[in-house]
Formats: C-alpha cells, structure tokens, sequence
C-alpha cells in the first residue's frame, strides 16, 4: 500500500519520506490540490538480459527448418 503525502508536506520532510522508502519498499505518491502527480517507489534493476525470461521455456523443437502445416499445431484441434 502507498501512502499519500501533498507537495508541501513531501517538501518538508523528503528526506524522512526517503527513508522510509527505502526501509518499507512501499511507494510514496505526491499529491497537487488532492490529485496524484508523481509516485516515488524503490530503485528495482532490469534484467540484464531480457531473454533470461525465456530460457528454458521450448522443451523441444525436432526439425526448425522444416514447413509447419495446419495440422501441425496443437490450438486448432
């Protein structure tokens, strides 16, 4: 859950808020006269690779240069 804190209040006390962040790993939204205008969440690093997502995932491919037919896939039986 995040808190929400207006403008004025994050300016006072950013530093706390800050912390706090670091310390909970819950987001902070900023408020403008009660609408949210920024969010200030943790710092999470990317995978290095974006293919790290999609290894091991093909448990098997017999032939990639042959054609694929119709009834070659499994979703239109």
């Amino acid at each position: 859950m995040s808190i929400h804190v207006s403008k004025s209040q994050f300016k006072a006390k950013a530093l706390e808020f800050f912390r706090q962040i670091e310390s909970t790993g819950e987001s902070v939204i900023i408020t403008d006269h009660g609408i949210p205008t920024l969010e200030i969440k943790p710092f999470k690093q990317a995978n290095a690779d974006p293919f790290d997502a999609l290894r091991d995932t093909v448990l098997r491919y017999d032939a990639p240069t042959d054609p694929v037919g119709e009834d070659d896939w499994d979703a239109n039986q």
